[in-house]
């Protein structure tokens, strides 16, 4: 995942135009590192519940902030844990939500 993203991979919000909500669409984007690192810890030492937690917390905050793209990767693993499947399964869930996390950016494109 050490990969570098291109501009055209980059995530940027539907909202970040609006005068109002630029700031906080910032501190989302600025927040997500720390989001990041809460959920690899949380994999880490099989919390579980508390990562189910984190992916819905961010499921509801993506939308919520104008990225729509990662509200489906944070219910994809929000629910692989509530369903209880593999832990194999529960890694690439969480691992493609990281992805995606990892393009959002505040402002918007250029392109």
């Amino acid at each position: 995942m050490s990969q570098s993203i291109c501009e055209a991979e980059l995530l940027y919000s539907n909202l970040a135009v609006d005068p109002d909500l630029g700031t906080l669409v910032e501190m989302f984007v600025d927040e997500m590192p720390n989001r990041i690192a809460t959920m690899l810890e949380q994999m880490s030492t099989s919390e579980w519940d508390k990562l189910r937690r984190t992916a819905h917390q961010i499921k509801g905050a993506a939308g919520s902030y104008g990225f729509d793209p990662i509200t489906p990767h944070a219910m994809r693993l929000e629910y692989a844990i509530r369903d209880g499947e593999p832990e194999e399964r529960i890694h690439e869930a969480l691992d493609e939500l990281i992805d995606v996390c990892r393009r959002a950016r505040a402002g918007v494109s250029s392109g």
